[in-house]
């Protein structure tokens, strides 16, 4: 049960998070140095073909949920990519000698005025490039700017703030070890047996600020299932965060930091598995951005928690129990499927949760487009914090609503805490009466007794 008191708090919090960032100091000059050393460094082979090979088509534009709900040109994909692709035509492409001639140099003004577009309107969501006849990975230049911007002292404030507590405190909006054992407690008492700091397990299950503090149904029904599974597993109060923001703000340097410390857990206990919770940009932090010190792959493998409940209901090994038409009651038995981007069209998580979901005897109805093709929820990479960019996300969001609504489901499951929060905020501000669901909630109700 969501506190709905709880949510609206969380989102006050968010309000006050420029007030807690600690900003640097920087002249003009200072930020522009930087923000290009950052821009140059980054610019390697895959992604000055990327620079160079944009045609202007504008399929991307028919693809982007933040231009599509708008029109705004300034908010075509490629257009992001143009202070990086300036830059590049000037200082590291074959004719820069002559190009800089005619082509002036960026300045602060230029950065601060792409600060709106690779943070506010932009969630990596990755459907431009999917689009793209030349197969550009707009997301990935994206997040390049978003690094130049961040050394230069211009991220949002929001983002600042939250990454600078998880960098300094180690905790995210105030939830830290201490906030995690309260909410274990909670569950214990619940009659949910939770694994705590044990010295050796084979799966380490991991969480978020979000799970704490709004959705810790989740967490509890993430640890039924591994019990009743018999798995060996536990949490771990010192690097249970997978969150990561980092990744989100654009600083490497923090997104490595909140990284390390889960993978010394993970290594302190031995473990083989980790699993990720319902969190979309967690899932490639971990799994797909994360190296140990060496630069070697991490030993172990990570999962998203739908795709390993997903994948235990293929294997067998999870038995669910379908509902039976008389047990529905106000349990949807008509529901429709988001994917979350990270998971399903950077990561190919598609085919477990749906597996998890036909198991329980409902009747899933897929969105037009969907899988790989789904609209992004408008909320993700950060955007969901950033309080200027309300108005566009909750515009973008409304292309999912009526995508959602036209399935005439009666619920829409996520697997994803922060496209969940996205559609509670869109629900709320619309008075959407759709039901919002979570995968491993919905499994774990399901569990034999």
């Amino acid at each position: 049960m969501i506190k709905m008191d709880v949510f609206h708090g969380f989102l006050e919090a968010i309000h006050h998070l420029p007030e807690m960032a600690q900003s640097e100091q920087l002249t003009d000059e200072e930020r522009v140095a930087r923000a290009k050393a950052v821009m140059r460094a980054k610019t390697d082979r895959g992604l000055a073909l990327d620079l160079e090979a944009c045609v202007n088509c504008g399929y991307c534009s028919e693809a982007c949920h933040f231009y599509q709900s708008t029109p705004d040109p300034k908010y075509t994909p490629s257009r992001k990519l143009d202070l990086l692709r300036r830059l590049h035509a000037r200082e590291t492409s074959a004719f820069a000698p002559v190009r800089r001639l005619f082509m002036r140099d960026i300045t602060v003004a230029d950065l601060m005025e792409w600060q709106e577009l690779v943070y506010d309107s932009c969630t990596e969501c990755g459907r431009c490039s999917l689009v793209c006849p030349m197969g550009i990975n707009t997301a990935r230049g994206v997040n390049v700017m978003r690094e130049a911007l961040y050394e230069a002292g211009l991220a949002p404030l929001e983002l600042q703030a939250v990454a600078q507590e998880q960098a300094g405190r180690g905790t995210v909006f105030g939830v830290g070890p201490d906030e995690l054992r309260q909410t274990v407690d909670a569950l214990r008492a619940q009659g949910i047996s939770i694994p705590l700091d044990e010295p050796h397990a084979d799966i380490m299950l991991v969480s978020t600020v979000i799970d704490v503090l709004l959705y810790q149904d989740a967490l509890g029904a993430a640890a039924r299932i591994l019990n009743h599974l018999g798995a060996s597993w536990t949490l771990r109060s010192a690097g249970f965060e997978a969150a990561n923001f980092g990744l989100l703000s654009g600083s490497e340097a923090l997104q490595k930091a909140a990284s390390k410390r889960l993978i010394d857990e993970a290594l302190a206990i031995g473990a083989k598995t980790v699993i990720l919770p319902e969190c979309g940009h967690a899932y490639p932090a971990l799994r797909w951005e994360a190296r140990l010190e060496n630069g070697q792959p991490l030993p172990f493998e990570v999962l998203a928690v739908s795709e390993y409940v997903g994948r235990e209901i293929t294997s067998g090994r999870l038995k669910v129990v379908p509902l039976a038409p008389a047990a529905t009651g106000e349990v949807s038995r008509k529901i429709t499927y988001h994917d979350a981007c990270k998971l399903a069209r950077h990561g190919g998580v598609m085919d477990e949760p749906r597996a998890a979901l036909k198991a329980l005897g409902m009747e899933l109805i897929e969105t037009t487009p969907t899988a790989e093709q789904n609209w992004c929820c408008g909320g993700g990479a950060g955007v969901f914090l950033i309080n200027r960019a309300e108005s566009l996300r909750h515009k973008a969001w409304q292309i999912k609503r009526e995508q959602i609504d036209a399935t005439g489901a009666d619920a829409v499951v996520v697997s994803c805490a922060s496209c969940r929060l996205n559609f509670m905020a869109g629900a709320e501000a619309d008075r959407w009466p759709t039901k919002i669901e979570s995968v491993v909630e919905m499994v774990a109700r399901q569990l034999p007794a």
